[in-house]
C-alpha cells in the first residue's frame, strides 16, 4: 500500500491503553514509508483536519486525540541504520523490539523506563525516563530526528544540522513536527546486577541521599497505608547472568499482575478492604540477579490504571513524600496502587521535567474504575509548592499560563513552534492547553 491508497475512511474509535482517552478519526493512515507519512500531512492540509500520531497508546492524557487525521505508527517500526553506537530506526518501533535489536548490534539505550510498550516517537515526544542521578531521560539519546513539517515537506534535524530543532524537539509534545525518523546513541550492551529489597519507610528515609547516589539506578516503591517499601538497585557489571530469568519473570507475574489484580479486584467491590488488603502485598528479604540491562529496567503491566507523575527539584522530595503520605490518609476513596519514587540528573532539552535541576519523580496511581480525581488534585497542589512539573504523558491540569514559570526555555520551545507550524496545523486541545494558542 503507497501513496493515498494507505488512508482508510472508516470510521472507527482509537482508544490508548488505560481506556481512558479515544477518538473517532475522519482517517486512519497506517504508512509504512515517509511518502504516506508526507501524503496523511497533505490531506490533512487540503482538508483542514489536525493529524496526529499514535504509537503504544500508553499516554494517559489526550496529547495524541484528533478526530481529523490519526496516524497509527504500527506498520512503521523499521531499523534503518546502524552506524557504529547511532542507531536510526522508523518512529513506530516499540522500546521493547528496539531493545531486542539492539542486543543483536551488542548495543544498549543507556537508561529506560519501567515499560518497554512505547513507540520511540511517543517515549521521546513526552519526556519518558528511566531512574539515576548519573543518567537522564531518554530523548538525551536522540542525536538525530526526521520531521515532517505542516506544509509535507521533511526536515533532517541532528548535531551538525539545525542542531536547534534536534535541541528542542527531543521532547517536543508532537508539537514541532511529525517525527518520522530518531536516531539514538546507544552504548555496548551491558548486564545489570539488580537487587532488590523489602524494607520500611523509616529505614529507607534515613539512608536515602546515599542510595540515590552511591547506586548507578535506585527507585523505590512505597505501599500506601503500610510502612512497606521496595527498594531496587541497579549497577553495570561485567558478571554473566545468574540464570533462573523464567522463575524470576513467573513470580513477578504472580505478585505484580495476578496478585495484584486480584487485590484492585476485589478493592473495587469492597473499598474499604484496601487498606487490609494493602498489608497482603509487600514482599520480604532480597532478591539478587544479574541479567541483561533491558530486562531489568523495565517489567509486565496488565493491572490498567491511570497515572499522574511530577518531577520535583531533588532537596524537595522529602517534604514532598511525607506530606503525600498524610494525605493518603484523608483520601475519600482508598488508594490501592504503591507510590512510585525514582531519580533523574538534570539536562539542558528545554521541556524535559529535568531541565536545568536533578530531579526527584513522584508518580501516583489508581486501578481504572476507581476515583482518581481528589487523589490527583490533592497531589497536585503538593508539588505545585516546589515548582513541580508534570509528565507530559500522564494526567496533570495544568495550562501555559502555569507552565510558562517553570521551565526556563518554555518561550524559546514556543518561539519555534511558531517558525515550524504558524497555523497550528498539529493543534489539539491538549496543546492548545499547555502551549497556548
Amino acid at each position: 500500500m503507497t501513496g493515498i491508497d494507505a488512508i482508510s475512511t472508516a470510521r472507527k474509535t482509537w482508544k490508548n491503553w488505560a481506556g481512558n482517552q479515544w477518538a473517532v478519526p475522519e482517517n486512519w493512515v497506517r504508512p509504512t514509508n515517509e511518502d504516506e507519512l508526507v501524503d496523511a500531512v497533505r490531506l490533512g492540509n487540503a482538508t483542514g483536519r489536525v493529524v496526529k500520531i499514535v504509537g503504544g497508546g500508553h499516554s494517559f492524557t489526550d496529547i495524541a486525540c484528533t478526530n481529523g487525521v490519526l496516524i497509527s505508527l504500527d506498520d512503521y517500526t523499521e531499523i534503518v541504520a546502524v552506524n557504529g553506537h547511532d542507531v536510526t530506526v522508523q518512529a513506530g518501533v516499540r522500546i521493547g523490539a528496539l531493545s531486542s535489536a539492539l542486543e543483536a548490534h551488542g548495543l544498549a539505550l543507556p537508561n529506560l523506563g519501567d515499560i518497554d510498550v512505547q513507540s520511540i516517537a511517543g517515549a521521546i515526544s513526552t519526556g519518558t525516563h528511566g531512574t539515576g542521578l548519573g543518567f537522564n531521560c531518554i530523548s538525551a539519546a536522540v542525536v538525530g530526528l526526521r520531521l515532517v513539517l505542516a506544509d509535507g515537506s521533511v526536515l533532517a534535524c541532528s548535531e551538525t544540522e539545525r542542531p536547534e530543532v534536534l535541541h528542542q524537539a527531543r521532547v517536543g509534545l508532537g508539537a514541532l513536527g511529525l517525527i518520522s525518523e530518531v536516531t539514538v546513541r546507544c552504548e555496548p550492551h551491558f548486564n545489570l546486577h539488580a537487587v532488590e529489597k523489602a524494607t520500611s519507610v523509616q529505614k529507607l528515609m534515613g539512608r536515602l541521599d546515599g542510595l540515590i547516589r552511591d547506586n548507578e539506578h535506585f527507585e523505590f516503591y512505597w505501599l500506601p497505608y503500610t510502612e512497606a517499601v521496595l527498594t531496587k538497585s541497579n549497577n553495570r557489571t561485567d558478571a554473566a547472568p545468574t540464570g533462573g530469568e523464567g522463575k524470576r519473570r513467573l513470580e513477578q507475574e504472580l505478585l505484580e499482575n495476578i496478585g495484584f489484580g486480584a487485590v484492585n479486584m476485589l478493592g473495587r467491590k469492597a473499598p474499604s478492604l484496601i487498606p487490609k488488603l494493602a498489608t497482603a502485598l509487600p514482599g520480604s528479604g532480597v532478591t539478587e540477579y544479574v541479567t541483561r540491562s533491558h530486562d531489568v529496567f523495565t517489567s509486565p503491566r496488565r493491572v490498567r490504571f491511570l497515572e499522574s507523575e511530577y518531577a520535583v527539584p531533588l532537596d524537595a522530595f522529602g517534604e514532598v513524600f511525607d506530606r503525600l503520605r498524610a494525605l493518603v490518609d484523608t483520601l475519600p476513596a482508598p488508594v490501592s496502587f504503591p507510590v512510585e519514587c525514582r531519580f533523574l540528573g538534570g539536562d539542558d532539552i528545554p521541556l524535559s521535567m529535568a531541565s536545568g535541576r536533578d530531579s526527584a519523580f513522584i508518580a501516583i496511581h489508581t486501578a481504572v474504575g476507581m476515583p482518581h480525581e481528589a487523589y490527583m488534585a490533592s497531589f497536585e497542589q503538593i508539588v505545585d509548592d516546589v515548582g513541580g512539573r508534570p509528565h507530559w504523558g500522564k494526567l496533570h491540569r495544568k495550562t501555559e499560563t502555569e507552565l510558562v514559570d517553570l521551565y526556563p526555555g518554555f518561550d524559546d520551545f514556543r518561539d519555534l513552534r511558531d517558525e515550524l507550524d504558524p497555523d497550528r496545523r498539529w493543534q489539539n486541545p491538549y496543546l492548545a492547553r499547555v502551549l497556548g494558542d
